[in-house]
């Protein structure tokens, strides 16, 4: 009776100059990378009065009383409802309808596939500022009933804005997409049209599955982009209830006096939602872009 030898020890790396040059400087910008987020949270959980006092560089003088006050006064509650109406929507249609013209794309050889994978990419060479008229105009113009806006227009809607984000955001998906798809081998897509499997079969059960890791990479970065997005809540929301989480930093700012320790104790409130999100998917993330990376 034989036993199997155990796995030899992976040999370790020898540590050269230029291993510990590159390790130190990695350190070095990780903790670089940091201060501006350790001196939020510092600032953020000290009082203003003994900060006036001691200076902003102190220690001491801790109190929760910053985020209970800026939650009250920037309606942080209502606010992050707001958020989470624009965003869960705008990602879910912004992933499903990229998603589906990445198959197409990838999956079908057609003389304008250049063509239309540069038309939905074109869209985010443009500065969203070009575009501020032109959409405005748009959105006012196009009449919807009042159960859908109750300004009886696209403006002042949460649809009209979730469209912008979709609209703005669905090249970039797409071009992802396409690539990671086009890597999938043809032969399970062989398999699949042998076994009788319809596009939609194929679309459905067979790519988007292999897509995951890509899908929740590109999840982590949309969330991220139109959860922070501001610039077209503050053209086309014209009722102050509607605005999203990023709005309510304004409220905490006063005409005269600025109590910076309060403003980075909702600064870092707004953040945690991210923060939590791309440590819930940082397993897929990293996959997602290291994908191919051994690739010959």
């Amino acid at each position: 009776m034989t036993t199997s030898a155990a796995p030899l020890p992976k040999p370790r790396r020898p540590w050269t100059r230029g291993r510990i040059a590159t390790h130190a400087f990695l350190a070095f910008m990780t903790i670089l990378w940091l201060i501006p987020l350790v001196y939020a949270v510092l600032a953020s959980l000290r009082d203003y009065q003994y900060t006036a006092e001691h200076g902003y560089l102190s220690f001491g003088g801790f109190t929760l009383n910053n985020y209970v006050t800026a939650w009250q006064v920037g309606e942080f509650a209502q606010k992050f409802l707001n958020s989470a109406i624009i965003t869960i929507p705008a990602v879910a249609l912004t992933l499903f309808l990229a998603s589906m013209v990445a198959f197409v794309l990838a999956r079908f050889n057609w003389t304008f596939n250049i063509v239309m994978l540069g038309a939905f990419t074109a869209g985010n060479l443009l500065p969203p500022q070009a575009l501020l008229i032109p959409v405005y105009k748009m959105f006012q113009a196009f009449e919807v009933p009042f159960w859908f806006s109750a300004s009886g227009t696209l403006l002042n809607s949460y649809w009209g804005l979730i469209a912008v984000n979709v609209g703005f955001q669905i090249g970039f998906c797409t071009f992802v997409l396409s690539n990671y798809m086009k890597a999938l081998p043809k032969e399970i897509y062989e398999s699949a049209m042998v076994d009788g499997a319809s596009i939609w079969q194929q679309y459905w059960k067979l790519t988007l599955p292999l897509c995951r890791p890509s899908l929740a990479a590109l999840a982590t970065l949309e969330i991220t982009w139109i959860y922070n997005e501001f610039f077209w809540a503050t053209v086309l929301l014209q009722n102050g209830d509607l605005f999203p989480i990023t709005s309510s930093l304004t409220n905490l700012s006063g005409a005269f006096f600025t109590d910076n320790n309060l403003v980075a104790a909702g600064a870092v409130m707004i953040a945690l939602p991210t923060i939590i999100i791309y440590f819930a998917l940082q397993k897929h993330f990293v996959a997602g872009l290291t994908v191919g990376a051994t690739k010959g």
